[in-house]
């Protein structure tokens, strides 16, 4: 408690607790770190929106398209290379920053001073699984919403619309029911339809149950059909009954979706589903027997939209031990390896995926194997580097 004196009343000031601090040794590392990672990830996202400008130049400047609208595309487009981008910036940056501690002798004099290696690169595994995780997040959240956003930007500019024109007889399946909706065509005003038919599979009855309606509309999270008539078919294959219902029916859409994500190829595309969205579409085609490559290629997918973010650890485990080793060689040899390093994690992703699709091994070992060769390899160089 404090008090201050010449106060009629006297005023009590509680003295606040020190905020939590970094070591000074875990603190100096990652800013050590921290300035090449940064480089590399705007680096990298800049890389890719200037790919991505090349494609859309011709719009631009041929085909006269909004200036805003290719900008909205490019911008909205950026997020997806996200579990691409934080690995490489993950490796880049620990190469360059313990390449640095490594040719000025730092890292030498820490370990001549007792402190273990293991204690050393405590920090940076530690920044590397938390980056993993913001990178897990972002492709989660972000990316699906940022690209289905570009793709409807695209088709502004391809078609010269205001609005997004809505593709022609969709299909969508409801992976909680087992319900497949058809929808022949949509209105401009993304909620009026035309020729819908639902198929019902059986759960309280013997009959299989297709409803037909000529009409129909999104309210909100469902979708109504107006004087839908009702089909109901006997296991056999003969029609048990039809009836014309008097009154609207409501039906939930699927995966609890609004209307614009019902809709939306991108919400109902592989890569940009979330992973709950994926694992209940991979689900419901194994319960329905669809399977084949496709099935193995989805599941390919879902394991990768893990492993590619946690591929960010991965880079920091192979990574420290390589600078150590190779630091003093100076920095260019730490950005030759950045890059000969990605080459051969991604070519050991593309023939991974590669046997996974065509069911030579299991789709979700396919996925996570590149992580584990080069998490063993890089945990096998720290053991050695420790002792």
């Amino acid at each position: 408690m404090a008090t201050f004196p010449g106060l009629r009343t006297p005023a009590f000031v509680r003295a606040l607790p020190p905020r939590p601090r970094l070591p000074i040794l875990d603190a100096y590392l990652l800013r050590e770190v921290a300035a090449p990672f940064g480089f590399a990830l705007a680096a990298f996202f800049l890389f890719w929106f200037a790919n991505i400008f090349v494609l859309a130049a011709d719009y631009l400047v041929n085909k006269g398209a909004p200036v805003f609208l290719v900008l909205r595309f490019l911008l909205f487009r950026v997020p997806q290379a996200t579990p691409m981008a934080f690995p490489f910036a993950c490796l880049f940056g620990t190469l360059l920053g313990f390449g640095r501690l490594m040719a000025d002798n730092e890292i030498t004099a820490l370990r001549t001073s007792g402190i273990p290696f293991v204690r050393i690169i405590r920090l940076p595994l530690l920044a590397g699984a938390a980056i993993a995780i913001a990178a897990f997040m972002v492709n989660e959240n972000v990316a699906p919403v940022a690209t289905d956003l570009s793709t409807r930007s695209f088709y502004q500019i391809l078609y010269k619309s205001q609005t997004l024109p809505i593709e022609p007889n969709i299909f969508r399946a409801d992976p909680a029911t087992g319900d497949m909706f058809y929808i022949q065509s949509v209105s401009s005003d993304g909620r009026s339809m035309s020729n819908v038919m639902i198929y019902q599979p059986d759960r309280s009855s013997p009959f299989v149950q297709i409803l037909t309606a000529k009409a129909a509309r999104i309210d909100g999270g469902e979708i109504v059909l107006d004087h839908a008539v009702r089909t109901q078919i006997k296991a056999d294959g003969q029609i048990g009954a039809v009836d014309v219902e008097a009154r609207e029916v409501r039906l939930s859409l699927p995966m609890g979706d609004n209307g614009q994500n019902f809709l939306s190829s991108a919400f109902n595309d592989t890569y940009t589903m979330n992973t709950k969205r994926l694992s209940q579409d991979i689900a419901f085609r194994k319960q329905t027997g669809q399977g084949g490559t496709d099935l193995a290629a989805r599941e390919l997918t879902l394991g990768s939209k893990y492993a590619y973010p946690f591929a960010s650890f991965i880079a920091v485990i192979i990574a420290v031990p390589l600078a150590v080793r190779f630091g003093k060689n100076g920095r260019t040899l730490g950005i030759v390896l950045s890059i000969v390093l990605l080459v051969i994690y991604y070519g050991m992703v593309a023939l991974a995926g590669a046997f996974g699709r065509n069911g030579s091994i299991d789709p979700y070992v396919a996925a996570w194997l590149p992580n584990v060769i080069m998490g063993a390899a890089g945990g096998i160089l720290i053991w050695r580097e420790d002792r």
